[in-house]
């Protein structure tokens, strides 16, 4: 069989089943009837299966040509757009940066840390949320630019990838308006008694904070767990319990969510890193963020 796929018989198929058989399809493309039926018959041939069946004195679509042509229908679509897509990128002269974001990260933080880039006037900012490790592999294979991150890539000789550290901010204890009152009495061994969200084990600062609470003698009252930090805040505002989260978010968090801090987390810090494929950046948009002094 034949693997490489010929989009002219490709075409000629995605056509023949659209306008119902070869005679309207030929008449459309202005071929002959057995020109189009050839171009389509070899397509079968490379596909190994049979696209079209008998019906009356017509055709039908088989089950391969049904799911021949939903993925003709996409791949098409796409072509469509093409020249528009095209003709926008060359027009516009804009900067692409493609920015890769741990989903346990602050949502707020990668806002402040987008900012130095946000001033350039012709700027095309793609952002992509996964989990840490997928997002390293994108970066690897040159899908990504940059990833932000709330720890350094680990050590791999295979992928070369390389961490430089943005900076940090101490972590505080915010309560909705519900909780405040009880979180801020006897703290902090109230978090045995009031509700607390935590990040999941996928976030770095959640071991510190379960160090934290060691500490403290504290066995805290976890009612939930997120990967996503904004997921984090909004249920903390809804009022479901306490969370941890930067100090130097105390503003967003209040005119966000409503969340007011009550305590530090002494000794518990959150940590940004941007990761690239190089020691020295070249992308001069991620130049501009390690330059920026924003935490």
């Amino acid at each position: 069989m034949n693997q490489e796929l010929n989009y002219k018989h490709l075409y000629y198929f995605w056509v023949t089943a659209k306008e119902g058989g070869m005679s309207h399809a030929a008449e459309r493309l202005g071929l002959a009837v057995q020109t189009v039926s050839a171009q389509v018959r070899l397509l079968e041939q490379s596909l190994g299966h049979a696209l079209f069946k008998p019906a009356g004195r017509g055709l039908a679509l088989t089950e391969a040509g049904q799911t021949a042509l939903e993925l003709a229908e996409q791949i098409f679509a796409l072509g469509e757009q093409l020249h528009t897509a095209v003709g926008d990128a060359a027009s516009q002269n804009r900067v692409r940066l493609m920015v890769g974001i741990s989903d346990g990260l602050s949502k707020f933080a990668v806002r402040d840390l987008l900012g130095p880039a946000l001033s350039e006037p012709n700027l095309r900012l793609l952002c992509h949320e996964d989990g840490f490790e997928d997002l390293l592999g994108s970066l690897a294979l040159h899908r990504l630019d940059v990833v932000l991150s709330d720890r350094p890539a680990p050590a791999n000789p295979n992928l070369r990838l390389y961490s430089h550290p943005l900076g940090s901010s101490p972590l505080g204890w915010y309560a909705p308006k519900a909780w405040l009152a009880q979180a801020r009495r006897d703290f902090p061994q109230c978090l045995s008694q009031v509700p607390v969200l935590l990040p999941t084990a996928q976030s770095s600062v959640r071991l510190r904070i379960d160090q934290w609470f060691e500490r403290h003698g504290v066995q805290p009252r976890v009612v939930g767990e997120f990967e996503d930090s904004a997921l984090l805040a909004t249920f903390g505002a809804s009022g479901m319990g306490v969370i941890p989260a930067a100090e130097r978010l105390r503003d967003d968090l209040a005119q966000g969510y409503g969340l007011k801090w009550f305590a530090p987390c002494d000794g518990v810090q959150e940590h940004f890193y941007a990761i690239g494929t190089a020691r020295k950046v070249q992308h001069p948009l991620v130049q501009r963020l390690l330059n920026a002094s924003v935490f």
